[in-house]
């Protein structure tokens, strides 16, 4: 029997996949469609895919080589939109098949300390209880700081996650030291051997160095309680900030060390072709996508699977 929400099939994730690039893949196959309709392949229709692709952020050396790859063998030819997207799917995947890896949480390491980082607004505190979800879900003992002490909504919002997946909570007064809090929730998360402690920080804009100092002293006294850790630092990353994501890794990975990103909000631009160009510049592992609210929106990112949604591509 299929599971149902309010009488809704469930949909797999392909179909949220697909439903959530829905407004990046369809501004590049409109687009497509009009241009290959009526014409023979030449030089200026090469250009005008290229900018189709530059629109939807897949950045420039990776338009440029879909376009080239387009133009093979092709000039002074008819050409189906569907030729031209099959093109996409295959160059695209080509970029992001070898930074499609997963989280791999180190059962040797007790507990496995993951640090969450990124811009205000970007998602990361929903990112967190998702993943608490996710690795409750797979029997793992998980605790969660609220190290984003700035926010009393952060914190609440922690509590509510904890609430749902029975994991405790490390949560100090709104404004207290942020380090300080990291540094007992280490502490009480050895003492308890969990097997995973999620950290919360403060969404700070990457051109604050006040800002990023604080995101160092947090690493910095983590590593007091366990020198190996933080064992994996995720960036989060609104992908309807477009080309501002670029400036927010470099910024990120110099502070606090980036170990993989997690991209959010997939379904709200046009532009999720910003994770093909970010992939093709840092060439940083991505672990998590988002699609959606739900805790089943956000799931282990899968280069294939990707390509033909940006695409525009059937299963």
């Amino acid at each position: 029997m299929n599971d149902t929400t309010a009488g809704t099939p469930k949909q797999s994730w392909w179909q949220r996949l697909k439903g959530g690039l829905k407004r990046t893949s369809s501004s590049i196959g409109t687009a497509v469609a009009d241009l290959v309709t009526k014409r023979k392949l030449d030089s200026a229709m090469l250009d005008d895919i290229e900018d189709v692709l530059l629109r939807a952020d897949l950045g420039t050396d990776v338009a440029v080589r879909i376009a080239e790859a387009v133009g093979k063998g092709r000039y002074d030819k008819a050409i189906s939109a569907d030729e031209v997207k099959d093109v996409v799917a295959t160059e695209v995947e080509k970029v992001l098949a070898p930074v499609a890896k997963p989280l791999e949480i180190d059962g040797s390491k007790q507990p496995f300390v993951i640090l969450v980082v990124g811009v205000n607004g970007s998602g990361k505190t929903t990112t967190i209880g998702k993943l608490s979800a996710k690795f409750a879900a797979e029997g793992r003992k998980v605790m969660l700081a609220a190290g984003d002490t700035f926010r009393a909504a952060a914190i609440e919002q922690l509590k509510v996650w904890g609430e749902r997946t029975k994991s405790p909570v490390i949560a100090g007064a709104q404004g207290s030291d942020s380090a300080s809090l990291a540094f007992s929730a280490l502490t009480a998360a050895k003492e308890q051997q969990r097997d995973v402690l999620l950290i919360d920080t403060a969404g700070r804009l990457q051109n604050k160095s006040e800002l990023m100092n604080e995101l160092e002293k947090v690493v910095r006294v983590i590593k007091k309680v366990d020198a190996s850790a933080p064992h994996a630092v995720l960036l989060v990353l609104d992908a309807t900030v477009g080309q501002n994501a670029l400036s927010q890794v470099e910024a990120f990975h110099r502070t606090a060390g980036v170990t993989g990103l997690v991209m959010t909000k997939l379904d709200g631009t046009a532009r999720g072709g910003i994770l093909v160009a970010l992939s093709e510049k840092h060439r940083l592992p991505v672990h998590f996508i988002g699609v959606g609210e739900g805790v089943e929106d956000l799931a282990p990112f899968t280069a294939k699977d990707f390509a033909k949604a940006i695409a525009g591509i059937e299963a």
